[in-house]
């Protein structure tokens, strides 16, 4: 979804703790050896579960969230038209139920459940749809995910105060239960994208901001306070005889011992964040999969580094093999390989061409250039890649550099400055397709955190909306190039899954490429012994 995310960085010492619980298959893909589960004690129907997830605490309204911690929550409170599988990652019918697309498959007519109700027992209705999404387009609320919508007729003007009239917005509704969303061009893609937390509903009162928003999904707060949060069953959700669970109670915490005190204890049966690896007691349930998720460090187009020949200079001067040593899976390209999507080139050292490009814009042997700021956090591999960088353009290229290192709780909301020109992030995609990559390099993104400002760029970005198929993913392939031709991302690492679950205990919860996970499907397993073994 997206996201920003914990990144797990696993080094030469903790790879061989993961290999003793690990197997691969012949593809590279990593799945826990079979049996693991049998020897732990367990408790028959279970029907409360404690997960762990890093951070302080969650912001409710998914309007404002940005963290891939919080879409997790959001899969028990909200629901959109469509939810995820939980296996495959594919739309399935969740508030709609039923929908059809018009010949020109540029408007979508959704019908909503007769039994989809918020948990105060008041109807879902199409015009909650449709104010929630305008909500998230109200140019003054900023919503971090509002240009997910401009595949909308009329969102992208809405969004940016281009026009003030929400009737010119393709969303509409066709009576109480009907949601009609005219887009600017077909989108096979759509319902996938409609799973997002983004496009869930609000209650009226929280519209109007009277109150957080209510849940329509198959939980609700019961209970909040300072690292948790108390999940119970909603009994009005439409679905709630597949709910198995009563009660989740969600605690946050940023220090990785305490996450496995927790697990350790029993007490927390899934680690989704930051953990001490080599403080569990107990390993078996140590999942790690490959995930649709980029670690990258980019180059803001701000003030003279808009001249895409400076940034290119600055990405041509980078040891690259150095920068992604220790990463287990080292990313050349931003865009996880997916079936159909083209091969796309990254970059390779060239240092003398980083020189030549530097005097044909004007700064030869960086003369002129102004102290370059390289923000990072406060972890040992972004320390030993950000010396790497300083050393390399400093020495290299004769560029001034300074390291901002910035605590992690304020991170990524100092991104959002101006007084740097170097950030990283990693970016989980919030459904399975490049777009979910790519759209946030547009200039007017409000997830431009880049400030990218590319004509051509912008010209492959719309063409690629008018076309569907292998067709489509060509020019998407074309646009991530010229990411990285002119020097805007510079890919470290695919970043792995890393959970702490034990799946011979809890069922529905599956390893899959967005590391999300819906809350609905989980239920614990009765417990069985071992043969010839008797419980006491």
């Amino acid at each position: 979804m997206n996201k920003a995310g914990t990144v797990f960085l696993f080094t030469a010492l903790l790879m061989p703790l993961l290999r003793a619980e690990l197997f691969a298959d012949p593809d590279g893909k990593l799945f826990k050896k079979p049996g693991y589960a049998e020897t732990r004690p367990g408790v028959i129907n279970r029907t409360e579960l404690t997960a762990v997830f890093s951070g302080e605490e969650a912001e409710l309204d998914f309007r404002k969230s940005y963290l891939s911690s919080e879409a997790q929550i959001f899969t028990a409170l909200y629901e959109g038209l469509f939810s995820y599988n939980p296996i495959t990652l594919e739309p399935v019918p969740a508030a709609a139920a039923a929908w059809q697309l018009s010949e020109d498959k540029k408007i979508w007519t959704f019908t909503i459940r007769q039994n989809a109700r918020f948990q105060n027992g008041e109807p879902l209705r199409a015009e909650d749809f449709r104010a929630s999404w305008l909500s998230m387009l109200d140019p003054k609320r900023n919503s971090p995910y509002s240009s997910l919508y401009d595949i909308i007729e009329g969102a992208r003007d809405y969004r940016l105060g281009k026009t003030t009239d929400p009737a010119a917005v393709g969303i509409s509704t066709g009576g109480e239960k009907t949601l009609i969303v005219r887009l600017n061009a077909p989108a096979s893609f759509f319902p996938s994208m409609l799973c997002h937390h983004s496009f869930c509903p609000i209650d009226p009162a929280a519209v109007e901001g009277k109150n957080d928003p209510l849940s329509n999904g198959p939980f609700f707060i019961s209970e909040k306070g300072k690292g948790y949060l108390v999940l119970e069953k909603n009994s009005r959700y439409w679905d709630a005889d597949r709910v198995i669970l009563t009660k989740i109670t969600v605690k946050f915490t940023e220090d990785a011992d305490e996450a496995s005190a927790l697990w350790n204890s029993g007490e927390a049966r899934w680690i989704a964040g930051n953990v001490n690896i080599e403080a569990l007691t107990d390993r078996s349930g140590i999942v790690v999969n490959p995930m649709f998720a980029t670690h990258y460090y980019y180059i803001r187009s701000q003030g003279i580094w808009k001249d895409h020949r400076l940034r290119r200079a600055l990405a041509l001067a980078l040891p690259w093999e150095e920068l992604r040593e220790g990463h287990i899976l080292p990313a050349e390209t931003l865009v996880y390989r997916m079936p159909g999507y083209p091969e796309i080139g990254g970059l390779e050292t060239d240092v003398e061409e980083a020189r030549r490009l530097l005097a044909e814009a004007g700064y030869p042997g960086g003369a002129g250039l102004p102290e370059l700021v390289i923000r990072i956090t406060p972890s040992e591999d972004a320390d030993r890649i950000g010396r790497l960088m300083a050393a390399s353009w400093m020495d290299k290229l004769g560029i001034p550099v300074k390291l901002d290192v910035i605590p992690f709780n304020r991170y990524f909301q100092s991104l959002k400055q101006d007084n740097y020109q170097v950030g990283s992030t990693t970016w989980i995609g919030d459904f399975a397709d490049p777009y979910t990559f790519l759209q946030m390099w547009r200039r007017d993104s409000n997830l431009n955190d880049a400030l990218h400002d590319d004509d051509d760029y912008e010209e492959l970005m719309e063409k690629s909306m008018t076309e569907e198929g292998q067709d489509r993913f060509a020019i998407l392939g074309e646009a991530e190039q010229l990411l990285l031709d002119r020097g805007t991302v510079l890919p470290i690492s695919y970043s792995p899954a890393l959970n702490i679950i034990d799946t011979g205990e809890l069922d529905g919860w599956f390893p899959n490429a967005l590391d999300i996970h819906p809350f609905k499907y989980f239920r614990f397993k009765a417990f069985k012994p071992l043969p010839g073994v008797a419980l006491r």
